[in-house]
């Protein structure tokens, strides 16, 4: 494979927290040989006997998990998808990139499989890798908890200092409204009229009340109820 490359193993310094040495390396179907896998907080790397090998930048790696299923794969593993393409696939993307603009929102995909001879270290693989990828969170996910509106200083205003919002009443509200949302606003409670109404229709007799009165005293709640509504339902404790 010509991605793979010579380095230095990563230690203390990259922040190492599992090494798993006799594993097996697989991309995409195919078998890349047997070295040692090592976690570090910096990145995921891989390196044969001869020294040569691969790293994954945690920003990259969009799913990591531990794989059980035989019949996915024969031996369990850990599975690490990556946005990204290696080896061949990374030079027929180059060939065909001309060829290629309508599919640019398409993003590449690799995937790993790192299978260690010793099946029980995979959750101990596992939690190195959550522990280290929380450390690289998506920089897209920050920004989304952004808020870009003015901020409502709560001491400033109790001395008098800056603006105060600005608060209507029903009918100072009303004025505001331009004429179309004036009419929306119409629309709107008609709509909310008419579902009222239609509460108190039963057999397509309407009454003035959901809660009828019968000669003997009797009240009856007439409100619809829907057949089935309740059936099948999960219920929490």
């Amino acid at each position: 494979m010509s991605f793979l490359r010579s380095f230095p193993p990563p230690g203390s310094a990259q922040g190492l927290r599992q090494q798993q040495p006799d594993t097996e390396a697989v991309l995409n179907g195919k078998d890349l040989g047997t070295g040692t896998l090592y976690i570090a907080e910096s990145r995921l790397s891989w390196l044969d006997g001869s020294g040569l090998g691969f790293s994954l930048e945690y920003p990259t790696i969009s799913l990591h998990a531990v794989s059980r299923d035989l019949n996915a794969y024969p031996r369990e593993h850990l599975y690490v998808m990556v946005n990204a393409k290696f080896g061949e696939e990374s030079k027929e993307s180059v060939a065909d990139e001309e060829e290629e603009d309508s599919d640019d929102d398409i993003e590449p995909i690799a995937e790993f499989r790192f299978v260690p001879s010793d099946k029980s270290a995979l959750e101990a693989l596992f939690t190195a890798m959550c522990e280290c990828q929380a450390l690289h969170p998506d920089p897209e996910d920050e920004d989304s908890d952004d808020y870009d509106g003015d901020e409502y200083d709560v001491e400033a205003h109790e001395q008098g200092q800056g603006d105060i919002p600005t608060f209507y009443t029903y009918e100072e509200g009303l004025s505001h409204l331009t004429a179309e949302g004036q009419a929306t606003l119409e629309r709107l409670e008609g709509m909310l009229s008419q579902s009222v109404s239609s509460q108190y229709n039963m057999a397509g007799v309407r009454t003035e009340d959901s809660m009828t009165d019968y000669e003997d005293g009797m009240e009856v709640d007439t409100t619809p109820t829907v057949a089935g509504q309740f059936e099948d339902a999960d219920v929490d404790h």
